[in-house]
């Protein structure tokens, strides 16, 4: 980003941006930077609250009268990063006792899934290896995987797995806005879906037993965020 402004400055445009870490913004040496605390994901703040991101927006383009470049301005507001406590959402009681817990779970989140899928317009981040009717499968190639610590016999390779494994927390993810009757704070749905639901259990299981039988690392590690390991 540092280069690019500084491209775009040479070429007579002011330019600014938003920070989120602030060591990073000072390193990069772009002209004007807005810094936020606010969590990772999150450049605007607060979801849903059109005056406060309009707020944040309007101090960013403020700067770009500044001519004592270059300058790291602070946003008055601090939102504090909440994942450790994971969102209130409500999970479907057991439909098919047949079926494995996790995959039950699944079917039992597609009415919420669908309803956010309404919400949003048809926008979603499920879809890199399977859309929603295949996440159930996905499950349960993890639970194989789990069970075996076998990417090939799960039906994955390195690239497949960590994307199955994001197409299954975003469908959890969003079915999860949709049981939840406010706006979660960052990270608290991740929370919510690696903690406290069946499938991330199983995703957590079968990032374990990758680990534990010596896989490569990017086949495991990046099957969690950093702080949902252990």
């Amino acid at each position: 980003m540092g280069v690019l402004a500084r491209v775009f400055e040479e070429a007579g445009m002011a330019t600014v941006g938003l920070s989120l870490v602030r060591r990073q913004a000072e390193n990069i040496k772009a002209p004007r930077f807005l810094h936020c605390q606010f969590p990772l994901g999150r450049p605007l703040g607060r979801p849903g609250d059109v005056a406060f991101q309009t707020d944040v927006i309007r101090r960013a383009f403020a700067l770009l009268d500044r001519t004592d470049v270059p300058v790291i301005e602070d946003h008055p507001v601090v939102i504090e990063d909440e994942a450790d406590l994971a969102a209130s959402c409500t999970l479907p009681p057991r439909h098919d006792p047949d079926l494995h817990p996790a995959v039950d779970e699944v079917q039992g989140l597609r009415p919420a899934y669908n309803r956010h899928l309404e919400a949003a317009g048809g926008a979603t981040a499920v879809g890199r290896v399977a859309g929603p009717d295949g996440i159930g499968d996905l499950v349960q190639r993890f639970v194989t995987l789990g069970e075996t610590a076998d990417l090939a016999a799960a039906g994955f390779d390195v690239d497949t797995v960590l994307a199955a494994g994001q197409d299954i927390r975003a469908y959890y993810e969003e079915a999860g806005l949709a049981l939840s009757d406010h706006v979660p704070a960052a990270r608290q749905l991740e929370t919510w879906f690696y903690r406290h639901t069946r499938t991330g259990q199983v995703v957590r299981a079968a990032a374990k037993a990758l680990e534990t039988a010596g896989a490569e690392r990017n086949a495991w590690y990046y099957l969690l965020p950093g702080n949902q390991h252990g």
